[in-house]
């Protein structure tokens, strides 16, 4: 069991560092005038990270099922360990985000000459092609951070993408810890992850991606710094990084709340 624990949250990790990249991938897009096709890769890299986020559920599920069987097994003390997993995973990107623009402009190069995915794949996977990516590799620094912190956000802006976040991250494991506690309708409240990040998505679709929009095309017209645009991924994936910490907290809350309102839908 060990071995799938470790597994889940290395799945948890990888899944919020490729949702945390996506910034770069739209910072690219900025950069080289071709923001259409960085949404287009954008796009891919959110619909994978999603679908392996139903892989989590169905690996995370057998881990309760474990402990349904061995009482003294701390279900809860695992969960927090793959939780772990998601801040591990959005500080990893943050710390290669400066490289990962740098390769998205690659990836965004070839896709625009290849015409399709799998050409740009074909692409990218030549021996020349991987021995000059090595050239695109930068250090982290902390000033990169410092950056960051300068631009001027609204606090209620990066307060909801941190809650929406911590929102995300708990919503399949709170159901599932949820479908683990004393009570009726055990199966229809781990099935329940729906309404904890059917949330996350209204929040994040409504107030948050239309203000990241709205800079965005402000820099694409020239009436805003690009340096503003680069401050503010920078600043809402620090918020992201906050909310996966606030998801420890939220984790017992949400379980409690999804087995409280499962009996009245």
């Amino acid at each position: 069991m060990t071995e799938r624990l470790i597994g889940i949250a290395l799945l948890t990790l990888t899944i919020h560092a490729a949702e945390t990249l996506s910034y770069a991938v739209r910072m690219a897009g900025i950069r080289t005038g071709k923001l259409a096709i960085a949404l287009s890769l954008t796009g891919m890299i959110v619909l994978v990270a999603r679908t392996s986020n139903i892989a989590q559920g169905t690996m995370t599920g057998k881990i309760v099922d474990f402990a349904k069987r061995h009482a003294e097994f701390d279900l809860a003390g695992s969960f927090r360990f793959i939780i772990g997993g998601a801040s591990v995973g959005t500080l990893i990107a943050i710390a290669l985000f400066p490289t990962f623009v740098q390769l998205s402009a690659r990836m965004i190069d070839h896709l625009e000459k290849a015409g399709s995915v799998p050409g740009m794949a074909r692409n990218l996977m030549r021996a020349d092609a991987i021995r000059h990516s090595v050239h695109h590799i930068r250090r982290p620094r902390l000033a990169m951070v410092r950056r960051f912190r300068k631009g001027a956000y609204p606090p209620r802006l990066m307060a909801l993408n941190g809650f929406v976040t911590a929102v995300y991250t708990v919503g399949v494991l709170a159901a599932l810890y949820a479908s683990s506690l004393p009570g009726p309708y055990s199966i229809g409240i781990s099935q329940s992850s729906g309404l904890i990040n059917g949330l996350a998505t209204i929040l994040l679709t409504v107030l948050i991606d239309p203000h990241v929009a709205l800079l965005t095309d402000r820099a694409l017209r020239k009436e805003a710094a690009l340096a503003s645009v680069n401050q503010l991924y920078g600043a809402l994936m620090l918020s992201r990084l906050g909310g996966t910490l606030l998801a420890q907290a939220l984790f017992l809350p949400a379980a409690y709340w999804v087995q409280w309102v499962v009996p009245y839908l």
